[in-house]
């Protein structure tokens, strides 16, 4: 049984993809920091659904504790599957951004991206098989007012995977990014109403969580071996 990690896993769209990896048959490693509670009840819930899943808690940010996390994830064998799902939002228009602004968003999206992935590629790049799927953003492609940080972070994301992806391309292992556009979420729903998503994307509605998922499900178990370095945006044509 091929092992996926999925970072960030206790949000809407990560609890989402966790849920479609498991049931496609991999064993789900479910990531939290702070909501170990959410993990828990996604892993009793894929449990329940006849899937394989466990937590695992570490901070994406801290290069050491996510080395301590993943060394003993990797005691058991490679993860073959991951998928970097972590991300946080800390708008503010520039001028009036600080640091931590700042850098919070970028330790988490871009660093975070650093300190999950290198520590798995050795043992991944030893199986000859791999599938790495980052979660972007349309930030990332189009900037978006009061998102400089996240933006940058993500369209840093894409540099990454476009280079990453050369790297491993002789391994077997493919390395793409998707950027969704507006998913429907509780975030989501609070910042754009009807008339605002209606006026913004072209198809005049927010995407699925399951979208995502299905999308992640496709480049992971689907016949998408050749498809790699490609930032995939999923967005209702608004790209």
């Amino acid at each position: 049984m091929k092992r996926a990690l999925v970072t960030g896993a206790t949000g809407e769209i990560g609890s989402r993809i966790a849920r479609r990896l498991a049931a496609e048959g991999l064993r789900v490693h479910v990531h939290t920091h702070r909501r170990m509670e959410r993990a828990e009840a996604l892993v009793e819930e894929i449990a329940t659904a006849g899937g394989n899943a466990s937590v695992v808690s570490f901070d994406v940010t801290d290069p050491e504790d996510s080395k301590r996390a993943l060394d003993r994830l990797l005691s058991e064998g490679p993860i073959q599957v991951l998928v970097n799902n972590a991300g946080i939002h800390r708008d503010a228009p520039m001028a009036g951004m600080d640091f931590m602004q700042w850098k919070a968003v970028v330790d988490v999206s871009l660093s975070g991206f650093f300190n999950v992935t290198q520590p798995l590629l050795l043992p991944m790049i030893g199986t000859r098989w791999g599938r790495i799927v980052n979660i972007s953003s349309i930030s990332g492609v189009l900037g978006n007012q009061g998102q400089t940080n996240y933006a940058a972070a993500k369209a840093g994301l894409h540099g990454a995977t476009k280079s990453l992806a050369r790297e491993l391309a002789k391994r077997g292992i493919t390395v793409n990014a998707i950027a969704p556009g507006i998913i429907d979420s509780e975030s989501t729903r609070a910042l754009f109403d009807r008339a605002a998503i209606e006026r913004l994307v072209p198809m005049r509605r927010a995407g699925r969580p399951e979208e995502v998922a299905d999308l992640v499900a496709y480049l992971v178990c689907g016949d998408s071996g050749y498809l790699s370095g490609q930032i995939i945006s999923l967005d209702g044509a608004m790209t």
